[in-house]
């Protein structure tokens, strides 16, 4: 996940339409295949979106007070406000004080995918409503949540695109049936026994690499949906897939730090999935009490 040039896109879609105006792009990184996360600010501007053929979801972040949609003069944006754009939404916007919002894109191969593995229903069947500043204490929290991450980090990704996914999913849940959602509510069991070794070995294999061991990435593995994995998978372990994932790589620089011979830092860093020598300090000093160093010495005089 990491930053890269607008890709080629429809001039519809809205990350293309921002880039036009004065909006600046301040974040931005892929999650997975159709789901992009983007953080704007704009000003003194007037934007319009015409079928951008995505779904999108807006969460202020910061100011907002003088941004209207045109068409609701009334109604006035703050921060913690969202709104759902759908893939054939047209809307006109004005933008008279500063704003800084967050935007989720979810392609429409990437929403209908979701669906049908949530819902087991005809993607077509289920569609999103448009909101204009909703109040929704969960998308809200996600939102800053994921401000708080360095999304360049490696190990923090696998915590963003954990917080996109299930952003992802409540998205999905707004479309679905009673009868879905009842369904939804059902208790799972755990991941069985030959699908969570299969899992962990994956996880064991890959520790170095954090796109695969990301959620969907693991999701594949067990031929689950990322909702009901990540639920199943918590079931099982008793933490999430981001937790997991970072106590095993934890695990494993112990195990080098106990060795006879202890690889320098920034190749075991980069073994466990650490972005960097500093990241593996930061991470073992934070959960160990200890820097790496001061475990080896420590385990050397044991």
């Amino acid at each position: 996940m990491t930053p890269t040039p607008l890709p080629e896109l429809p001039s519809s879609h809205l990350c293309q339409v921002l880039s036009r105006s004065k909006a600046r792009l301040q974040r931005r990184v892929r999650l997975s295949e159709g789901v992009e996360l983007a953080v704007w600010a704009n000003v003194d501007d007037e934007v319009r979106y015409c079928q951008p053929g995505h779904h999108t979801l807006s969460v202020y972040l910061a100011g907002g007070e003088g941004s209207q949609l045109k068409a609701r003069p009334e109604a006035m944006g703050a921060p913690g406000r969202i709104c759902i754009f759908t893939p054939e939404d047209e809307s006109h916007w004005l933008v008279r004080s500063p704003v800084q919002f967050l935007h989720l894109y979810v392609s429409d191969l990437a929403w209908a995918g979701r669906v049908v593995r949530m819902l087991d229903a005809e993607p077509r069947s289920r569609t999103l409503r448009a909101q204009i500043y909703g109040d929704d204490q969960a998308f809200h929290a996600g939102a800053r949540a994921l401000m708080q991450l360095d999304w360049q980090d490696p190990q923090q990704q696998l915590a963003a695109d954990a917080i996109g996914q299930q952003l992802v999913d409540r998205l999905v849940l707004q479309s679905a049936t009673p009868r879905q959602l009842q369904a939804l509510q059902r208790p799972l069991g755990g991941l069985s026994a030959a699908m969570r070794r299969r899992v962990l070995a994956h996880v064991e294999a890959h520790l170095h690499d954090s796109k695969a061991v990301s959620l969907p990435a693991l999701a594949r593995q067990a031929c689950l949906s990322e909702f009901h994995f990540a639920r199943m998978f918590r079931q099982s372990m008793g933490c999430t897939v981001h937790e997991w994932v970072l106590q095993q790589r934890l695990a494993r620089a112990r195990r080098a730090l106990s060795a006879r011979n202890v690889p320098p830092l920034a190749e075991l860093a980069l073994d466990c999935g650490f972005s960097s020598a500093s990241h593996l300090v930061r991470s073992f000093r934070a959960h160990l009490g200890v820097t790496p160093t001061q475990f080896s010495i420590f385990q050397r005089n044991a």
